[in-house]
């Protein structure tokens, strides 16, 4: 293990409130997955100095999602702060907190600026497109308390970036979900598809994600190349230039992204909580055994070697990589199985920024900035 020690960084996704949520989304993949603890401090502790040990890197990225990781109260982060400290040994430590929003205070606020967590806020759109699917648990709409968070945020100073689904509700309006967030002020926006097979009336065909991603990309090539950065965008141009793409999901391997439940045990992906892909346990095993483990490298060399044989052939597989593994539930045209269900709607795409992406690619190349492609549009 000694060896592979230093192959690569390693990432994990702390719940510290497991699967507890106050609100009740429709789409949600992980309500009713977890164990239903909530971390305790012994436990935080245990994590923190073993996730500091296991890093081979002077910078170390804590982040704390969920369900809603705002349930844990305030005191929690600040003993989380403290530990963090203790045990840095001259490391330098960044914290970023997922959150749906709506439990956001001045007091929340003040802390995390103090603090420099970067915050993550959960959130589809303009209302209507919004509370669709993202409700209370009392069925109540949600879209107001959110703003309110973001407006807190934005009065204390608080980096935030914003992290969207698409889906059924509102994945058939492009411009209007693109400029919510730009007239929000958004500086950074990530997008997530919803395919969920357990929530068929939520989820989008692979010509809805086509359509989007291609109106979305005109909006933003037009006028917001160099002052709003959309994440998707910005890994297809990675992958473009032969770089790693700062996203899982679009890598040519995965397994860097491990996740923490509450209770300590520990999984190979958020996206697999599930007991075949359970690494152990924090209280049982150490944590940099398990991501170093021949069962993580294995998980994450799965990725491309389970590609079906359209995909190999295919003229984009470098720009995506097959995407997310947890989305790969066609049958390709020779009849392997594998094909991610948003295909066609991601060659779509790559075909309508190609010419972009090659100029990119050379602006780059040259030693100039690629927001150049606006002189393009």
């Amino acid at each position: 293990m000694a060896s592979r020690a230093f192959e690569r960084p390693v990432y994990v996704m702390a719940k510290p409130a497991g699967d507890r949520c106050n609100l009740s989304c429709r789409y949600c993949y992980y309500l009713g997955r977890g164990s239903g603890a909530v971390m305790d401090e012994r436990l935080l502790e245990t994590f923190i100095q073993q996730y500091i040990e296991a890093q081979t890197a002077g910078q170390v990225l804590f982040t704390w999602h969920g369900g809603e990781p705002l349930l844990r109260p305030l005191s929690f982060y600040e003993k989380a702060l403290e530990l963090q400290r203790r045990y840095a040994h001259g490391r330098y430590i960044d914290n970023c907190l997922q959150t749906n929003g709506t439990l956001l205070t001045d007091e929340w606020c003040r802390f995390l600026a103090d603090n420099h967590f970067l915050v993550g806020i959960s959130i589809d759109g303009p209302q209507p497109l919004h509370d669709s699917y993202r409700r209370s648990r009392q069925g109540g709409a949600s879209w107001h308390d959110v703003m309110r968070g973001i407006a807190l945020l934005q009065r204390h100073g608080v980096e935030w970036n914003a992290m969207a689904t698409v889906n059924a509700a509102n994945v058939d309006h492009p411009a209007a979900f693109y400029h919510f967030f730009r007239d929000i002020g958004c500086e950074f926006l990530q997008f997530t598809p919803i395919v969920e097979a357990h929530r068929p009336d939520c989820s989008i065909t692979a010509d809805q994600w086509g359509h989007f991603l291609c109106a979305v990309y005109d909006e933003w090539v037009r006028q917001d190349v160099g002052r709003l950065f959309v994440q998707l965008f910005d890994a297809t141009l990675a992958n473009w230039c032969g770089v790693a793409p700062g996203v899982c999901s679009m890598s040519a391997t995965c397994g860097q992204a491990a996740v923490i439940e509450a209770d300590g045990s520990v999984y190979s992906c958020d996206h697999f909580v599930r007991p075949d892909h359970r690494l152990g346990n924090i209280s049982l095993q150490p944590l940099a055994a398990m991501l170093y483990s021949e069962r993580q490298h294995q998980f994450g060399r799965r990725k491309f070697a389970a590609l079906p044989r359209e995909c190999r052939e295919c003229r984009w597989l470098k720009a995506c990589h097959g995407e997310c593994p947890k989305n790969r539930l066609m049958t390709d045209s020779y009849g392997q199985p594998g094909l991610n269900w948003l295909c066609r709607g991601y060659r779509r795409f790559f075909a309508h920024v190609a010419a972009d992406m090659d100029f990119m690619k050379a602006e780059i190349d040259a030693g100039r900035a690629p927001a150049n492609i606006m002189g393009r549009h």
